[in-house]
């Protein structure tokens, strides 16, 4: 029976809340019913000048594990290691891309707000993706600062964030030492505001199992062995996305922070940062979700990152 989504989860303890003290009202508001501030968010995107590069697809090459086109290429693979209840089992792709605006972020229901969530496969369906994995889940917080293909969404610094610049770099920034649209003017082209950083200048970060990612209701919580979605930077225009599958014994028991640091460190990452994980955790190539979600299925999300195809 596959276990109650983030949302699902929310509603229940919320609507019972609601009834016994009427207090679950403003909760309800605040993390579960659709708050659209933007609702055609691509039309947008192209009002704000959002330009990135469109790949040629027309010598596209596909394989069962791997797919290039146009100077970027993508290769997935699956890697079990242990045995019986310490059985892990993680996705890793790695891409080179031909240019940092290949890869680009949607948001669920083409829309930008709070709470509005799909499931990472039909967001990368509806965008043309050949490859996505889930974001940082923007909408079930009001903090952090968002920016999504070049265009400046949110202007909330409160952690430490990751940002993607157009010239193909990446790289750890204090979201409370600047403002999105001074990003953007520097140039980058992606935000993702989750945490935290696992990896910096090739070593594994210390104190990192111990970190509070957020305090929204429902989502305290990241310690432990847990399913984990992470990118690892490599080199310019080069990237780890690794989805870490959990709550599976004998498949997969997940992985502590500092275990998926080792293993983005392990994979080559100088610089690698945790983004939302659990039942979150998706990847999808070809037409299909390559991982195990958690919860029996894919959970909502707010966001993704893709690669058209």
């Amino acid at each position: 029976m596959p276990a109650p989504s983030r949302r699902a989860f929310l509603i229940g303890g919320l609507t019972t809340l609601t009834l016994t003290t009427g207090g679950g009202a403003w909760a309800l508001d605040r993390y579960v019913v659709d708050h659209v501030e933007v609702a055609d968010a691509s039309a947008y995107e192209a009002s704000q000048g959002s330009d990135g590069t469109e790949l040629d697809t027309s010598d596209a090459v596909l394989t069962d594990d791997s797919w290039s086109a146009d100077g970027t290429t993508i290769t997935v693979k699956k890697v079990t290691t242990g045995s019986g209840d310490a059985t892990v089992t993680y996705v890793v792709a790695d891409l080179v891309l031909s240019d940092a605006t290949v890869l680009r972020s949607a948001f669920a229901q083409d829309s930008f707000g709070t709470n509005i969530v799909d499931e990472t496969s039909d967001i990368a369906e509806q965008n043309g993706a050949v490859f996505a994995i889930n974001g940082d889940y923007y909408g079930f917080r009001e903090t952090g600062i968002v920016v999504r293909n070049g265009v400046a969404w949110r202007d909330a610094g409160a952690r430490e964030g990751l940002a993607f610049y157009k010239d193909g770099h990446v790289e750890l920034y204090d979201e409370t030492a600047t403002s999105a649209d001074a990003l953007v003017d520097a140039g980058v082209w992606n935000t993702l505001s989750f945490g935290p950083a696992l990896v910096a200048d090739g070593e594994v970060l210390d104190g990192i199992d111990d970190v509070e990612v957020d305090t929204n209701f429902g989502n305290h919580s990241i310690q432990g062995d847990q399913p984990r979605t992470a990118v690892g930077v490599v080199d310019d225009n080069h990237l780890l996305l690794v989805v870490v599958d959990g709550r599976d014994p004998g498949y997969s028991a997940g992985a502590t922070m500092t275990e998926l640091a080792t293993l983005m460190k392990g994979l080559g990452a100088v610089t690698a940062y945790n983004i939302d994980g659990g039942g979150s955790s998706t990847m999808f190539f070809d037409g299909e979700v390559v991982n195990r979600p958690s919860n029996g299925g894919e959970r909502g999300t707010s966001d993704i990152l893709y690669v058209k195809g």
